[in-house]
């Protein structure tokens, strides 16, 4: 994105900036209504007339008695009172109308900038713009699959909704990036390299969207052994050759912690390179990556060993931010000298 104002170039990188903020705490508040089983609690669509909260007796008995009917209360919560419902409620409907938010903050001044520029040199940010919108639908598409036959969502289509909200915050601030001026280094790495290290975090944090949505991290709580074995009691190898594994909690577990290992061995052999060829503008890219996988792990393991406790799993949550911001800088630095 080229822009010669420079007045109007600061302009959009502070509202790109603010836009990776807020989008990056609609992430930590939608995994904390995910951890605290908050997601079902609004069961109905409401794109406008749920902008507002409930604010009578009455609508809080409304969308009470709309909970009761699905299969969560009936066989999970059918206990619940209304000031415990209040709760779940309130994380969900933050979290919606963070999405709403995020939805006019982004579109607003996007035609304002247009208007000042051209759609051509905005239409990357009109790209992001429709996957802010599909990711309104895929929310709605992932609640919707805990209404019927079933008492949470669907662990893929909750792995689905988590990725595009990552490559949405991973291409605002890739558009960020290019309207800084960086200090580039004169030589990189194979550029493929960082690109297959990005894709192997975007793969793990998937993964992770399944031990969430499966409560995967609360069996096997011990570490670096599942249990007596370095591979889980209650299943088979030959398991994991099968479509299968991706729905069974101890497979995904197991599954998580290798492909950690295997993405640190990987991070070391980057790492090795850039020394062993000397590249010293890129030490300090990737030794933050290595500050921010460190972090990472030691979260991960920490919130496997105290049976994924809410703040210790948000912790994991918002690590990954921060490591995959790590990783898209390191990767335009490098697109930046292959070309």
């Amino acid at each position: 994105m080229y822009i010669d104002n420079i007045s109007l170039k600061k302009s959009i990188s502070s509202w790109l900036l603010f836009m990776f903020w807020i989008i990056s705490i609609m992430i930590i508040v939608g995994g904390l209504t995910r951890l605290t089983d908050s997601g079902l609690s609004i069961t109905q669509w409401e794109l406008f007339a749920g902008f507002l909260p409930p604010l009578s007796a009455n609508a809080w008995n409304h969308y009470f008695d709309l909970y009761k009917e699905i299969p969560e209360f009936k066989l999970q919560n059918y206990d619940m009172t209304m000031n415990e419902f209040k709760v779940i409620f309130w994380w969900e409907w933050i979290h919606r109308f963070l999405g709403r938010l995020i939805g006019i903050t982004f579109l607003v001044p996007l035609i304002y900038f247009t208007y000042r520029t051209s759609f051509k040199k905005m239409i990357n940010l009109y790209l992001i713009f429709f996957l802010i919108c599909f990711q309104g639908f895929i929310g709605w598409y992932m609640v919707s699959s805990g209404l019927v036959d079933r008492v949470d969502v669907s662990h893929y289509r909750l792995a689905v909704h988590l990725m595009i909200a990552f490559i949405i915050l991973s291409l605002i601030l890739w558009n960020y990036f290019d309207l800084k001026n960086f200090n580039y280094p004169e030589k990189n790495i194979n550029f493929n390299l960082s690109l297959f290290l990005l894709f192997a975090i975007y793969v793990q944090i998937s993964i992770g969207a399944f031990v969430s949505g499966m409560d995967a991290g609360t069996i096997y709580n011990t570490w670096p052994m599942m249990g007596s074995n370095y591979f889980p009691d209650d299943n088979n190898i030959s398991n994991l050759f099968d479509l299968s594994a991706f729905s069974d909690p101890s497979l995904v577990q197991f599954l998580h912690r290798n492909l950690a290992y295997l993405i640190i061995v990987f991070y070391i052999y980057i790492l090795f390179k850039i020394h062993r060829n000397n590249l010293k503008r890129l030490y300090g890219p990737i030794h933050l990556i290595g500050l921010f996988l460190i972090i990472q792990v030691i979260l991960g393991i920490f919130t496997l060993l105290n049976g994924a406790q809410i703040y210790l799993a948000s912790m994991h949550q918002i690590s990954s931010i921060f490591l995959v911001s790590s990783c898209i800088y390191f990767l335009y630095l490098n697109k930046q000298i292959s070309n």
